[in-house]
């Protein structure tokens, strides 16, 4: 079968020949797609047709995208978590350097005197302590996340000489398995936040975690604390910062997300976004994306996906049905006595929920007739089904 991909956003070429050597038909024009690839393109208001089955997100956060809507039409969103992680733990170490050593304002000064001639050395000398931090080595590095990129920054600042203390209570295996033995495990939020010099943020924006950095935090910090954001914007109160910044609590604060509030505040670094500019994770995003994206329309395995559950089977040799129903009682039972009136054999099966959704693989011995096919979808509860042969 031949799928259509409508592509939104500049998608990285080796993503897209992906698809192109796998026939698909991709495009920004494309006309009730079977899929959409995207970067940031905000999807609220646009109107997603009854035939789309994935969106693919190159890149982790998926606020552009009706993620909610989405599942209740059975319509499974992906992202790529991690594809952009080395980018961002670059960028984090140079907020690191750029907080400590006053390196930006210096630099903005010594342009600022391109007039002054022959009196530049002289100036430049005269003034340099102006522009005078401390190092990063020795300091306390305080880590609040230890996903994908959370858990590089902590070893790359602990290979810099920094003391690193992690915090997490969601950490993952894959993640624990990979953090340097070096980086200690702060003993709860708040002993981190009291023992911290440098604060850098690592965690997703929800209802949970916004305004997590509000005055009741920022008054456990360390005066003189210098605090980096770039995970999402709202995590952190803006007002509460800037009085925070003005009592001189927080001596810096590097974003990759500017505001108004923020761009001329004399204490802050603003980034332009730059977390995951860079051409190998653009790279990385891509192939992330259209490769979970092929097997999901192949052949109905779902990884990274941020609102069903993972689900990968093997393929068989015969056809496949993909099943998306509510998660309440009986509804597997339901579905296989369709096959069974049928004499149709499951040949291998499985069966996965996250909240109200359940999501099925089925692998029969068989072909199914759209009369079967249209009896499942007849079940109360189910949302959608798929058959791949």
């Amino acid at each position: 079968m031949s799928y259509s991909v409508q592509v939104f956003n500049s998608i990285h070429h080796e993503g897209l020949k992906r698809l192109h050597e796998n026939g698909y038909q991709t495009g920004s024009d494309v006309s009730s797609p079977d899929a959409i690839l995207l970067r940031s393109y905000a999807l609220h208001d646009y109107a997603l047709n009854d035939k789309l089955l994935a969106i693919a997100r190159a890149g982790a956060g998926v606020n552009n995208i009706p993620v909610e809507s989405c599942t209740r039409s059975g319509i499974v969103v992906f992202n790529t978590p991690g594809a952009n992680a080395n980018a961002v733990k670059e960028l984090v170490l140079a907020g690191l350097l750029l907080a400590s050593r006053k390196i930006h304002q210096g630099i903005s000064w010594t342009q600022s005197l391109a007039d002054k001639g022959d009196e530049i050395p002289g100036l430049v000398e005269k003034e340099k302590k102006n522009f005078a931090g401390p190092e990063i080595q020795g300091k306390t590095l305080g880590v609040i996340g230890l996903g994908a990129i959370g858990m590089l920054v902590a070893n790359a600042a602990e290979s810099l000489g920094m003391r690193v203390t992690g915090y997490d209570p969601y950490i993952s295996v894959d993640a624990a398995w990979q953090l340097s033995k070096y980086v200690r495990k702060a003993p709860s939020l708040e002993a981190l936040l009291r023992q911290s010099d440098y604060i850098t943020l690592h965690m997703p924006l929800n209802d949970n975690t916004r305004n997590f950095i509000s005055k009741p935090r920022l008054q456990l910090m360390k005066s003189g604390v210098r605090i980096l954001n770039f995970a999402r914007a709202g995590l952190i109160d803006i007002g509460d910062l800037t009085e925070a910044m003005e009592q001189q609590k927080v001596a810096c604060f590097v974003t990759d997300f500017p505001n108004k509030e923020l761009v001329a505040h004399p204490n802050v670094i603003p980034f332009p976004h730059l977390g995951a500019s860079t051409p190998e994770s653009e790279k990385n995003c891509a192939i992330m994306a259209v490769t979970q994206l092929l097997d999901y329309l192949e052949n109905g395995n779902i990884k990274n996906s941020v609102n069903f559950p993972i689900a990968n089977l093997p393929r068989t040799e015969g056809p496949r049905l993909v099943v998306i129903n509510q998660n309440i009682p009986a509804m597997v039972g339901q579905i296989t006595g369709v096959l069974a009136d049928q004499q149709i054999n499951i040949s291998d099966m499985l069966n996965q929920h996250r909240g109200d959704i359940a999501y099925n693989i089925i692998d029969l011995d068989a072909e199914i007739q759209d009369s079967q096919i249209a009896k499942l979808r007849d079940i109360d509860g189910v949302i959608t089904v798929r058959y791949l042969k």
